[in-house]
């Protein structure tokens, strides 16, 4: 079909490209445009398939992945890419290069054919490839595939504005029509901005590099983080934006300070709350259950956020798929704090921020261009 998002895999593995070629097959709205086994059969290959989207290993013989990357730099394609990363420690290095290099996303091979998160890493796959590749169907003015449900479990196509059976949307009685339910009443006005809580997914791994390069340097207000992220990828992560933020990024390790002029990024499978003690407010890290399907997880943040903070701080909620943050948003909202949520136009997968936004948990929607400029705004506004 026309309006289908399509994708040229590239790895060097047959078993591989048969598994995340059955996916894609099985998904409505995505359809394989080739496959390919190394970096340069996939550069001959682009010009004649004209991909919306690229998923690339990293290990290939003749062409690998980073190379890939350079030359497809070099040749000025902007066709969007997500990476198939090992676990490994080597594998996370690797990974964030690739990102630094242009990929926009990237997501851990499934173990195999018969895997038992070979569910998971489908849902989280197909989210990606409908995502950015929508996005880079619409950049080229081509018609793109039907609206789908990212606040769902299962993602659907939305028909009309009502939500589909089994959506977040459809449980907590919500359209899908970007019309908010009643926002909740503050029991106190906000005070000056104390600390900052960003909860992002799906689209986040772009999203920061874009948000944390244009953030002031006299920002003096610390920043919590929850961005969905296996466990092993943070801490190359954080050292990644590091490179590029004008303010400390570091992985969040147990009772690290929350200070000025700091950026904590919560660790992969470990949720990150933040806790008042005699000496100041630290990071306190736990293995509890997920909460929202996640862990971290953003509503978990945000709640242990707006008990020690009130109504001196801010959320933030970005791209991502399904509704973790939407509901303790709200907390932050009622505790006086302020609540800042990322626009549909530049969401990669408007789903987190679209429960919260429907919610009434979003005082105001920013696109992620200037979702930089308006944090600092706040946050330095006195109250």
């Amino acid at each position: 079909m026309a309006e289908d998002v399509s994708v040229l895999i590239v790895d060097d593995s047959a078993l591989m490209r048969n598994l995340i070629g059955r996916m894609i097959e099985e998904t409505p709205g995505l359809v394989v445009a080739e496959k390919a086994m190394n970096g340069r059969f996939a550069l001959d290959k682009i010009p004649r398939v004209n991909p919306d989207i690229i998923v690339l290993d990293l290990e290939m013989p003749e062409m690998n992945g980073i190379e890939f990357l350079k030359e497809r730099k070099k040749l000025g394609i902007t066709i969007p890419v997500v990476i198939l990363s090992s676990i490994a420690e080597k594998g996370a290095a690797i990974t964030m290069e690739a990102l630094a290099l242009g990929a926009s996303d990237f997501i851990q091979k499934p173990a195999g054919s018969a895997s038992m998160d070979n569910h998971t890493v489908k849902d989280t796959l197909v989210g990606m490839l409908l995502g950015y590749g929508g996005q880079y169907r619409r950049s080229q003015g081509r018609k793109v595939v039907p609206s789908v449900d990212f606040t769902a479990k299962t993602l659907t196509p939305l028909s009309g504005t009502a939500s589909k059976p089994g959506s977040v949307g459809a449980i907590l009685g919500m359209s899908s029509s970007n019309e908010p339910h009643k926002p909740p009443v503050p029991i106190r006005k906000p005070g000056n901005t104390q600390i900052i809580a960003i909860g992002i997914s799906t689209g986040g791994p772009d999203a920061l590099r874009v948000v944390f390069a244009s953030l002031d340097k006299d920002l003096q207000v610390p920043i919590v983080v929850v961005q969905h992220m296996p466990q092993g990828f943070t801490n190359e992560f954080a050292k990644s934006l590091d490179r590029l933020c004008p303010l400390e990024v570091k992985e969040a390790e147990e009772g690290d300070a929350i200070q000025s002029g700091r950026i904590l990024i919560a660790q992969g499978n470990k949720h990150l709350e933040v806790q008042r003690q005699e000496g100041g407010v630290v990071a306190h890290l736990t293995d509890d259950p997920q909460v929202s399907g996640h862990r971290p997880s953003a509503d978990v943040l945000f709640a242990s956020v707006a008990l020690v903070y009130q109504n001196h701080a801010l959320g933030v909620i970005m791209t991502g798929m399904g509704r973790d943050g939407a509901a303790q948003l709200g907390t932050i909202y009622k505790e006086g704090g302020l609540t800042l949520g990322q626009d549909e136009a530049s969401a990669v997968v408007y789903g987190m921020p679209r429960v919260a936004f429907e919610l009434g948990h979003v005082q105001e929607q920013v696109s992620l261009e200037k979702m930089a400029r308006r944090i600092c705004e706040v946050a330095k506004t006195p109250h």
